[in-house]
């Protein structure tokens, strides 16, 4: 039985047994670092009942499950907390006991399916540093849910239509002169890019010309030639046009090219793909079937609402009156038709930033209120900004922080700072560039999954290569160093119980102890933070351990056996992480 379940039953049976007081489950905490002990049991929810000094009722408790476990070996009182001492027996059995590392702590798969979406790009773009962050942590989620058993379907939506694709299509038409990005020698989503950029160069020129001859600006923002050939050749791409359905489809193509190249960078990937194009209608016979139960309203310009003031919402537009359709009625089809499209749903997670925060309230009051019980288990994984040293992006001026050009100007600089370094000059154990992108994407996701997917975060490429900070290049060095160890010794399996562990051996193996509760832990709260940060306290408590105690010719073949042992589940347990978090691990730095 795990030591905390055994003793909140112990626990259970003295308070019931002396005071007759029947709770049935207490919590165990881990003790404080500053009191002697392992874990803690709060005594102030029992005092005001039993009538008691705690420091007398505290010694009956101690006293008790002391004499009744053998896992047990001694306890403490430091106000109204209870610390008990776990025995070294306890741990060396714990550690020996872990056969399948690399499963420890992930729990049996079950027919429960989650989907989980991500990235969710438009198509008029290549992906920047925002969406790197949202990648990253769509992924790592979908990797946390497996290993807590869930089966998950990857997917994304592609937002491939609109007026902001059609600028795109319009600019190319007019200056692209048949080039393609074959022939440009350009990335596909880059090419289709800069021609939207250039499309919001020349639409800001013609603006300010109108403004100039007498417009005001919302007039002139709206009647600029270039911005009224873009609706033109919207209204011909919704009447289905040939010409224009065939370059939208090459240029969609070309960007599909591009987005699969940074995907396969990233090492992430999709189970399935939604297109708007194909989804945008899909809510309208929903929210039709709404206004025919009264659900929703229809107003006098024939534009149809849902009224969620008691919900603490608002009044929300679902249908317009020219009869078509928005963001929310598109996210509704979408919904309802990935749940039908999947059996045993139990919840689906949105990863998209918080400035949508209040859409996915609204989402989810509108489904429930149409009767889709299943609308309680969708989540909204909502994550703050990224931004750089140098400031924040703005795409549409062409200075957003391209994803590609991030990624390998890191690579770039994990290569030049490693090959400066005395110790690389002198070991003669060259890197091969495959390394090196290892390094700079382990990196890359650390820095981005360290921190709660709430907060914002400036990201610095320099402070996310340090070799001796809380990075992704510490975990990955740690990891190495430990290999080496490894291949060098013979592990034994099994190693002497009654051995006395030392305070940074034991340490070691409480934090690998915790880790099937930290899994369970970022499926609960849905942020692979808690991974990275567990990670780096079992990294920089193994490094304390390596500091301060001979690994391989330590004190005897005892000592000798259980450091080995202690390093071989490090190192799975680092694997593991890294697995979750999409770190890969190098063979050498």
């Amino acid at each position: 039985m795990e030591i905390k379940s055994e003793i909140s039953n112990l626990a259970t049976n003295f308070l019931n047994q002396n005071f007759s007081i029947g709770i049935k489950n207490i919590e165990i905490q881990n003790t404080r670092k500053d009191f002697e002990g392992d874990i803690t049991i709060v005594l102030f929810p029992f005092l005001n009942e039993i009538g008691q000094n705690k420091n007398y009722f505290g010694k009956q408790f101690g006293e008790y499950i002391d004499k009744n476990s053998e896992d047990i070996c001694g306890y403490n009182i430091q106000g109204g907390f209870l610390n008990l001492t776990i025995s070294d027996n306890y741990y060396l059995n714990f550690i020996n006991s872990i056969k399948n590392s690399l499963g420890y702590g992930r729990k049996k798969s079950s027919n429960e399916t989650y989907i989980v979406e991500f990235s969710s790009p438009n198509t008029n773009k290549p992906l920047h540093l925002g969406h790197i962050r949202n990648n990253l942590l769509g992924y790592s989620i979908s990797k946390i849910l497996e290993a807590n058993g869930k089966k998950v379907q990857k997917v994304q939506i592609i937002n491939d239509r609109g007026i902001h694709i059609c600028k795109s299509m319009i600019a190319w038409r007019l200056f692209g002169n048949g080039s393609t990005p074959k022939s440009e020698k350009i990335k596909g989503d880059k090419y289709v890019g800069n021609y939207y950029t250039m499309f919001d160069k020349i639409h800001k020129e013609q603006i300010k010309k109108l403004i100039d001859s007498g417009h005001d600006k919302e007039s002139a923002a709206e009647n600029t030639d270039i911005m009224k050939t873009a609706k033109i050749e919207l209204t011909k791409w919704e009447e289905n046009d040939t010409d224009t359905r065939k370059i939208w489809e090459m240029m969609n193509n070309w960007v599909y090219e591009g987005f699969d190249m940074t995907y396969k960078l990233l090492g992430v990937s999709f189970d399935k793909n939604y297109y708007e194009s194909e989804t945008y209608l899909l809510g309208k016979d929903i929210i039709l079937e709404g206004l025919r139960k009264k659900i929703l309203y229809k107003k006098e310009d024939s534009s149809i609402w849902i009224d969620l003031e008691n919900e603490g919402l608002d009044k929300k537009l679902l249908i317009r009156s020219d009869g078509t359709s928005v963001y929310m009625t598109q996210d509704l089809g979408t919904a309802v038709q990935r749940i039908s499209d999947n059996l045993n749903v139990k919840g689906m997670i949105y990863t998209v930033g918080n400035e949508q925060d209040y859409h996915f309230k609204v989402l989810v009051q509108i489904l429930k209120k149409l009767g889709y019980k299943w609308a309680d288990n969708l989540h909204h994984l909502s994550y703050g900004m990224v931004d750089l040293p140098t400031g924040k992006m703005k795409s549409r001026e062409g200075t957003v922080v391209d994803a590609d050009d991030l990624i390998y100007d890191l690579i770039d600089t994990v290569k030049e700072t490693t090959e400066k370094l005395e110790k690389y000059q002198s070991s003669k154990k060259f890197l091969d560039y495959e390394e090196y992108k290892k390094i700079a994407l382990g990196a890359l996701k650390y820095f981005i999954l360290k921190v709660d997917p709430k907060k914002n975060i400036l990201f610095n490429p320099e402070e996310s290569i340090d070799l001796t900070g809380n990075t992704g290049p510490f975990i990955q060095y740690a990891y190495v160093r430990i290999q080496s160890i490894l291949k060098k010794a013979k592990i034994k399996t099994d190693v002497n119980i009654n051995y006395k562990l030392n305070e940074k051996e034991k340490e070691v193996i409480k934090i690998i102890h915790e880790f099937p509760t930290v899994i369970e832990n970022s499926y609960k709260e849905l942020s692979p933070a808690l991974i990275s940060n567990y990670l780096y306290d079992l990294v920089k408590s193994y490094n304390s351990l390596y500091q301060n105690h001979n690994i391989l010719n330590s004190e005897s073949k005892n000592s000798t056996s259980v450091r080995l042992l202690i390093s071989l589940k490090t190192s799975h347990l680092i694997e593991s992480c890294c697995d979750l978090l999409g770190i890969e691990l190098p063979n050498k730095m």
